[in-house]
């Protein structure tokens, strides 16, 4: 498939007599897609049930006289005034129990049924207006699921949805008392109706009961999703997508993914590092005009597999943003680089957002492609510049991976509900591990945690994956490569209790975790080959082969047949040393990076990039800064 960019804009922002100019411009740049409509119910439907289709016909029919396709979105993440007046109940309520009010967006509960009514018909209506339009090429499902942590709502909505997804999965009061071992604390129901929500407890709620919110609260993402795609399906064979976010596990975005076509995400590098990756100052200053070498590219791969091999950007950061705590502006290239670095992983499109920068309301210091007074900003002319190169360039395709990295967002609920430790964070893990094998210039493809079948990898990585599933188990069973296991692995059941035997009860493996410590920041646990177990540390009983040991004393790496287990969490020297010594079993040549210097195959093409703010040599080459080099493979 051809790899194209797009854009994300907003006709309803800008006067009509403008809409011709801007999509001129757009096709002239290059662009192929155009992705509108996700937020604006209230001009579709401005009173209850009368609606204004004409301005949205004319918007289409100008973007595709222009040579655009467009990406409709479904409105669902900003309900109307009207419709709260109409429904007062609808909105979430947060932890505390405070509403999540009207004035910005996604105030609504994901558990209000009427709410999901007027979505169907909403969307009903959207599907049979433009369901058969040759200019729709493709949907979007409403608007970033979880954005300002929405999904977990604590109203009286939630809280009987809640009693009746008990009812549905443990069939009588006495079965779930059991399940969540409520004869601690005196904590048994009689009846599902005295269920409630597992906030505003003393102390901190049933583990148990936590866990089994986050699975209810994540299905009902998954259904909210997916009574939009049956209707759409109802009517149009164009592809649906998702745009989901970075580092957000709130929700399943596996079982979201497997109702659409298409994963796609929204990437903003700059505000990720400044808001929300674990980093030490000094990494966030190297990088705070480029963005961490490894996250996008970490959600890429994520985003590659919940789409089942189809995913896009939908939203690729152009310039400064307007959320995170700092906004500085991205070094000159980074635009592109980061096109490129998407495509390299199997990206169909990359959409910038937006078009122009909106001169009003909450995103006004977000920038566009364009500034509010319509010149092109530094990111335009770099969009331009990709869309050339890939019409002068064949498909590169997707290369399958060496390694498979499995990632479980119910392990992230686990972890964030018992952490044991304050800064024991399960993507945090995951992450540091994707990081070591990309430091090594490994490809690596992310795995679902019901993934059956691990033949084709000649490393599999499953890292804090709280409850096994029985799939992946066997399939370990089965491997004949290597695979690292661990920490912090199989250790509890699907109601969260601690399993027997003990964990992590692996096939081939004859060990047990005997205790567990978390670890403050400033008390490693130090290995005899050096580096350290930070964090978090198992000590371990076992017949197993022992590779590796701590200097107290106990295993620190055990193996058995192609399996190891990893009985703590690896400082960088640390995984640095095990992941080269797996890679070396495996027969897997590694290839070990400068800083900031990150590696990239295809099918067809080896792809480098920079994200230092300095030029990089390596391999004889010169790489600018911010620069993307690429080289057929022989």
């Amino acid at each position: 498939m051809k790899r194209s960019l797009g854009v994300c804009y907003y006709p309803e922002h800008w006067p009509e007599t403008q809409w011709a100019e801007d999509t001129a411009r757009m096709a002239a740049l290059g662009l192929t897609w155009v992705r509108i409509g996700e937020f604006a119910w209230g001009l579709m439907e401005p009173v209850e049930g009368s609606y204004d289709w004409g301005w949205l016909d004319r918007a289409i029919d100008v973007l595709g006289a222009a040579g655009l396709k467009v990406v409709l979105g479904t409105p669902t993440a900003t309900p109307p005034r009207w419709m709260l007046s109409k429904y007062p109940d609808m909105i979430a309520l947060d932890r505390d129990g405070k509403p999540r009010g009207f004035g910005s967006r996604r105030h609504y509960c994901f558990s209000h049924r009427p709410y999901r009514v007027e979505c169907a018909r909403i969307v009903t209506a959207m599907a049979e207006r433009y369901g058969k339009n040759r200019y729709v090429a493709a949907w979007q499902t409403d608007n970033e699921y979880a954005c300002h942590d929405t999904v977990l709502s604590y109203s009286q909505a939630a809280s009987q949805a809640f009693r009746d997804w008990c009812a549905q999965k443990y069939q009588s009061p006495q079965a779930l008392n059991r399940a969540w071992g409520n004869v601690f604390w005196s904590m048994d129901y009689a009846s599902f109706d005295e269920i409630a929500l597992p906030n505003l407890t003393v102390t901190e709620a049933n583990p148990a009961h936590v866990m089994a919110h986050r699975r209810f609260a994540s299905d009902e993402v998954a259904s909210f999703n997916r009574l939009q795609v049956e209707i759409l399906r109802k009517h149009s064979a164009a592809p649906i997508s998702h745009n989901y976010m970075g580092q957000i596990t709130d929700f399943d975005h596996f079982d979201v993914g497997a109702d659409l076509d298409i994963a796609a995400w929204d990437a903003y590098p700059l505000g990720f590092l400044s808001d929300r990756l674990a980093a030490t100052p000094a990494h966030k200053h190297r990088f705070v005009r480029q963005g961490d070498p490894d996250f996008q590219a970490f959600h890429h791969d994520l985003y590659r597999a919940v789409g089942r091999g189809r995913w896009w950007v939908m939203e690729q950061q152009p310039g400064p943003v307007n959320w995170a705590p700092w906004n500085p502006d991205p070094l000159p290239g980074m635009a592109r680089l980061w096109a490129w670095e998407a495509f390299a992983h199997g990206a169909e499109a990359v959409c910038y957002f937006r078009w122009r920068q909106a001169p009003f309301a909450q995103e006004q210091m977000h920038a566009g492609m364009l500034r509010p007074d319509s010149v092109a900003a530094p990111a335009y002319h770099e969009a331009g510049q990709v869309a050339q190169e890939l019409a002068q360039m064949p498909d590169v395709g997707t290369a399958r991976a060496q390694v498979g990295l499995v990632f479980d967002y119910a392990s992230a609920w686990a972890w964030e509900t018992q952490p044991q430790g304050r800064d024991y964070s399960y993507f945090r893990q995951v992450f540091e591990t994707y990081r070591g094998l990309r430091r090594l210039g490994l490809n690596v493809d992310i795995l679902p945690p019901d993934t059956a079948d691990l033949s084709a990898y000649p490393i599999v990585l499953a890292p804090g994956v709280a409850t096994m599933s029985q799939p992946l188990l066997a399939a370990l069973a089965m491997h004949q490569g290597q695979s690292l296991i661990g920490p912090r692995s199989n250790s509890k059941t699907a109601d969260f209790a601690i399993p027997l035997p003990l964990p992590p009860n692996l096939p081939h493996l004859k060990a047990t975790v005997a205790r567990v410590e978390s670890l403050p920041p400033d008390v490693p646990v130090p290995l005899t080959l050096g580096g350290n177990f930070l964090h978090w540390r198992e000590k371990i009983e076992t017949s197993a082969q022992v590779l590796e040991t701590t200097t107290d004393g106990w295993p620190a790496l055990i193996a058995a047949q192609g399996l190891q287990y990893l009985a703590g969490w690896p400082d960088e020297t640390a995984l640095s040393r095990i992941l080269q010594q797996l890679c070396h079993k495996a027969g897997i040549d590694t290839d070990p990076l400068p800083e900031g210097l990150r590696r990239r195959d295809t099918e067809t093409h080896q792809f480098f990039f920079n994200y230092n703010p300095v030029e990089v040599e390596w391999g004889g080459k010169i790489i600018p800064a911010a620069g993307v080099l690429w080289q057929k493979l022989s």
